[in-house]
């Protein structure tokens, strides 16, 4: 698989802005990303390179990140019922002139699949391959679901103009 510290020094952005976008705290980020990268280093012996490395580490974030909520709400939380972001992203450079609230807003209204696609591809930066890894569907399904969804949210958008 390679180092272990070039690998965090490739992917942690991406693991990190998946967090963030998921618990708008810059500080729970952190600390998850950590750990994410934690139990990668315990787990390493089970990569078997049949996927990409980061689609691997946002596995396993996400898989860090469910057992965090359930820690404190003492019950399983689907990922989608996590809170959705509120701070500063990427997606201020792609929707260029409108606030990131707005479109903070507009994802969070949007319905599955086409949030969490929106999310992997715009926060965290990940082709349709690898997302389709990640959501076990093919590159095909996750760029027509992709379109969709920035279409609708090109119509949300289109009201705060």
């Amino acid at each position: 698989m390679g180092d272990l510290e070039e690998i965090y020094r490739q992917h942690a952005d991406t693991v990190y802005r998946f967090l963030l976008a998921r618990t708008c705290s810059t500080q729970l980020a952190e600390e998850l990303t950590q750990e994410t990268f934690y139990q990668a280093v315990k787990s390493i012996s089970r990569f078997d390179g049949s996927c990409q490395v980061s689609t691997w580490l946002i596995a396993i974030a996400k898989n860090v990140l469910r057992a965090y909520w359930k820690k404190q709400t003492n019950s399983d939380v689907p990922l989608e019922n996590i809170p959705e972001p509120s701070v500063s992203s990427a997606e201020d450079t792609v929707m260029a002139g409108l606030a990131a609230d707005d479109i903070y807003a507009a994802i969070h209204k949007m319905a599955e699949p086409g949030r969490e696609i929106m999310y992997l591809r715009l926060l965290g930066g990940l082709s349709f391959k690898q997302i389709g890894d990640i959501m076990n569907h093919t590159e095909t399904w996750v760029r027509v679901n992709y379109y969709r969804a920035r279409q609708n949210l090109a119509k949300e958008l289109s009201e705060y103009e």
